[in-house]
């Protein structure tokens, strides 16, 4: 073991290590706030991981496991100071080794990140691109956009279709995003036919939109513009799926332009998601 590695322990993050992982967050200029922090101790309170150096954190990772479907890791971060020596490798190995009996693992990868994870056993998925925009007055929901905000009595159909598009259920999750953002929750129906949603979360430098579920590309644009529509002058990101160019075009359209790409990647198993050609923008990298 290198000298690096002697003078670091790897062990379970604890609360207390919030604050430590919000520097860390912002020394990358990571979105993330304190309750996304709480929210990974609470969905896997053995399942993230840190760095400590002389007692100080310098290296975060999480993971999330979704039943027995399928698990995610996310929040890889590293002190500036303590990087190009190997530590981000080793913290996504601990999470590893924490769900080495799961079948099914995975992230989202930078490209610079992506050469790592494939040295580790990780295989491309599918491409994603997260898109940016500053919301201009010039978004228009339109008269005859059918979307409305989203109310306790939708949950059952939200989480239905999400479970069926995603893969598992995260019904957890979505609460926690429509507890703290309900303004950018938005469903369409037909009836009582659910053919589409939009949640939202604040973030640190830009809000983000995601996921965004839906029927098809003009259902998805209408849930986004309906709730954009509302947001003049903020700053927005979306984690775009790339399954169909022209809802990139719509995006573009809208004043989106991408600041960066993504590439989803599995270890082991690739779970199967048989609609998952309806999912038009994802939770987050370090969500799935």
């Amino acid at each position: 073991m290198s000298e690096t590695f002697n003078q670091i322990e790897f062990r379970d993050m604890r609360t207390a290590d919030i604050p430590a992982g919000l520097e860390l967050c912002r020394a990358s200029r990571w979105n993330q706030l304190r309750r996304d922090w709480e929210l990974f101790l609470a969905l896997s309170p053995a399942g993230c991981r840190v760095a400590v150096k002389y007692g100080r954190v310098v290296g975060t990772v999480t993971t999330v496991s979704y039943q027995n479907k399928f698990s995610w890791i996310g929040m890889v971060l590293v002190d500036p100071a303590e990087r190009r020596q190997g530590l981000g490798t080793k913290l996504l190995q601990e999470a590893l080794n924490i769900l080495r009996w799961q079948q099914s693992v995975g992230l989202d990868a930078t490209p610079a990140g992506r050469e790592v994870y494939l040295k580790l056993g990780f295989v491309d998925d599918c491409r994603l691109s997260r898109m940016e925009t500053v919301v201009s007055a010039g978004i228009a929901r339109g008269d005859q956009n059918p979307a409305r905000r989203m109310v306790e009595s939708d949950w059952q159909a939200v989480c239905e279709l999400d479970r069926a598009v995603f893969g598992a259920d995260r019904r957890t999750l979505l609460e926690w995003l429509f507890d703290a953002a309900p303004e950018y929750a938005w469903v369409i129906f037909r009836g009582e036919k659910l053919l589409g949603f939009t949640l939202g979360r604040h973030g640190f430098n830009f809000e983000q939109l995601g996921p965004v579920v839906a029927e098809d590309r003009e259902v998805a644009a209408q849930s986004v513009s309906a709730c954009l529509a509302e947001q003049t002058g903020k700053t927005f990101i979306l984690d775009a799926t790339l399954h169909d160019e022209e809802w990139r075009q719509w995006l573009e359209s809208a004043g989106f332009r991408e600041q960066r790409p993504f590439i989803r990647m599995f270890r082991g198993e690739v779970p199967v998601r048989q609609e998952s050609g309806r999912q038009f923008a994802i939770l987050g990298p370090e969500f799935g």
